[in-house]
């Protein structure tokens, strides 16, 4: 058995610990590299679907320090199961991981943060700081759980804004980002055109597609089944009794798509610790156990209402709605745009990437690159390969930056 191979065995032991219900963030543990913006303290803030949030909060961390005419900001939009902390060390208990894009920032990385002002917040919905299902609803006093409003990507893009501003930033460099970050990143750059000098996306779309509805789906399902969930209302649960089996069966699922067939054959083909004979259904191939230990590590950093909400927001994804289609949306970008595709991604696959390019080059004064990533880790090439993802994006902004006109800054 190999070293990938045996990295990816479970923790019997792991799977055997009484959790807490959910694995959101909670004051008692600590703000650690969190900060926190008020977002809409004098007013509710109502969301494209109707809903409306009350005092609703921003976690949110930043890098490097932001120059005198606010040039040299960039805005970094997480994936689905991210959060704020893209850079930096784990500060157990209250950030558990390291910085889940310690590659790409930091000094003398692409998002070099002694050039760059670089800023990443949660997202509204999440379960790391900012206001989701998990916290604490003021009209009610009890937490939100499945009362919490649909978000939206462009929700998602206004509550930044206002963020932006609130540091001074009045126009963003670059923003960037990958998977559900790059959906966010095309709103911003459909939403306020003129308040960003480049735009960053990585493996995602314009649109959520049917299949990408239906992997989707079959994650969610899995937490609604869990006896469990108790129709969302779990967070009073005792240690252990929290919806973990549906959540760590959602990761399960998302993991298969996450990954390649490329990869699965290359790191586990059909080995397996346990002998075959005599045939048995409990056999565990090792890829099975790669999934197990996946959906173990994942339980304990993330709250299932929370996936719930922006899976959803994901599904929900469609520039052109009430825009008039998908071309003219794309038609409102002006900032130069680099688009990047991962060879073996079957979640958000080439095609869709292409969409994007072809739409935005046919006008010719518009910039629009694309670079091809030569992975076989699937969909989350864009986290794994630093060395191909990395030096296009940080060449791209640099040129950006160097080009870009210098005023200074009045929005503080």
């Amino acid at each position: 058995m190999d070293t990938a191979r045996r990295a990816s065995a479970p923790s019997d032991e792991a799977s055997k610990w009484p959790l807490p219900a959910s694995g959101a963030w909670h004051p008692g543990l600590g703000a650690a590299e969190r900060m926190f913006f008020e977002l809409s303290p004098d007013r509710p803030f109502t969301l494209e679907g109707g809903g409306t949030l009350t005092d609703p909060v921003l976690a949110y961390e930043t890098w490097g320090a932001l120059d005198a005419d606010a040039a040299n900001a960039v805005l970094v939009c997480h994936a689905l199961t991210g959060d704020a902390h893209a850079h930096g060390h784990a500060h157990p208990p209250s950030q558990p991981t390291d910085g889940w894009w310690n590659d790409f920032i930091g000094p003398g990385r692409p998002l070099d943060t002694d050039r760059y002002y670089v800023v990443c917040a949660n997202v509204l919905g999440g379960c790391q700081g900012s206001t989701g299902p998990s916290s604490v609803n003021p009209a009610s006093g009890r937490r939100y759980g499945p009362d919490f409003p649909v978000v939206t990507n462009r929700d998602i893009v206004r509550s930044q804004r206002a963020l932006g501003r609130c540091l001074g930033i009045d126009r963003w460099l670059a923003v960037v980002g990958g998977s559900m970050g790059g959906m966010t990143a095309l709103e911003w750059g459909i939403t306020y055109p003129s308040r960003l000098g480049a735009l960053v996306v990585i493996a995602s779309a314009a649109e959520a597609s049917a299949q990408q509805i239906a992997w989707s789906k079959a994650g969610r399902q899995s937490i609604l089944d869990d006896p469990n969930f108790r129709g969302g209302r779990y967070y009073d649960a005792a240690d252990g009794e929290g919806p973990h089996r549906g959540l760590a069966n959602a990761r399960r699922i998302a993991m298969i798509h996450y990954r390649s067939g490329d990869e699965f054959d290359r790191r586990f083909a059909r080995h397996s610790e346990n002998p075959l004979l005599p045939l048995r259904l409990d056999h565990r191939f090792d890829v099975e156990s790669y999934l197990d230990y996946q959906g173990a590590k994942f339980v304990p950093r993330f709250d299932a209402n929370t996936y719930l909400v922006l899976n959803k927001l994901m599904d929900l994804h469609d520039v052109g709605r009430g825009r008039g289609g998908t071309d003219a949306a794309l038609a409102r970008i002006v900032a130069p745009t680099l688009v990047m595709s991962v060879r073996t991604d079957f979640l958000y696959p080439r095609p869709q990437q292409m969409r994007i390019v072809e739409a935005l080059s046919r006008r010719p004064a518009m910039r629009v690159e694309h670079v091809d990533i030569d992975s076989d880790n699937g969909h989350d090439g864009f986290l794994t390969e630093p060395d191909q993802t990395g030096p296009p994006m940080g060449e791209f902004i640099d040129d950006v930056y160097k080009n870009s006109p210098r005023t200074l800054a009045v929005s503080r």
